[in-house]
């Protein structure tokens, strides 16, 4: 097992302790783990990463898990490469239910197609034995809420327009279709 692996974000929740009454879960990533997210994050630095999440009963087998993941990351710009400290704070909120329930199917329709409401409820995941990484519920929620462009304020991106100067047009991307040869 990899040194990442070990140190990975993680915190199981017994499906046996959650009732319809919410039970509350906060979550703090140590400096080993920050190390372990930022390497499989792909950013510099990852300063924090915190999570309040309440666990409450959903249907008869599944778990609801709703709250917050807040993080603190630090990032290359793109324009300048120098460090960019970029904030995190995400809504989390999923549905768990066990292994081969019903309510995780895709309902298909009479072709066998699948069924997508893009507007509608995502398919809840499965989870198997009896427990629920809720760690790994808020680092999916985290790094989904990264921003893949990152820029330093006032980071402007010199244009090659103004290299080439106005005068010149860019070629058309059809320039070389003229020399196609019909037959």
């Amino acid at each position: 097992m990899s040194e990442t692996k070990k140190q990975s974000f993680s915190y199981r929740v017994n499906v046996g302790h959650i009732s319809s009454n919410p039970i509350t879960v906060r979550l703090e990533a140590d400096a080993r783990e920050r190390a372990g997210l930022a390497e499989r994050w792909g950013v510099l630095k990852v300063n924090s990463v915190a999570a309040e999440l309440d666990l409450v009963r959903w249907k008869r087998d599944g778990v609801r898990v709703k709250g917050r993941v807040k993080a603190e990351i630090e990032q290359n710009c793109v324009v300048t490469l120098e460090p960019v400290v970029s904030s995190i704070d995400e809504k989390v909120d999923a549905l768990f239910v066990p292994e081969g329930s019903k309510l995780a199917r895709i309902q298909t329709d009479e072709n066998g197609e699948m069924l997508i409401d893009a507007e509608g409820p995502d398919i809840p995941e499965t989870f198997s034995g009896d427990s629920i990484d809720v760690g790994t519920v808020c680092e999916e929620f985290a790094v989904l809420a990264i921003n893949p462009y990152p820029r330093k304020e006032g980071a402007v991106l010199e244009s090659s327009q103004d290299e080439i100067g106005e005068d010149v047009k860019a070629p058309s991307p059809f320039a070389d279709l003229k020399h196609w040869n019909k037959e």
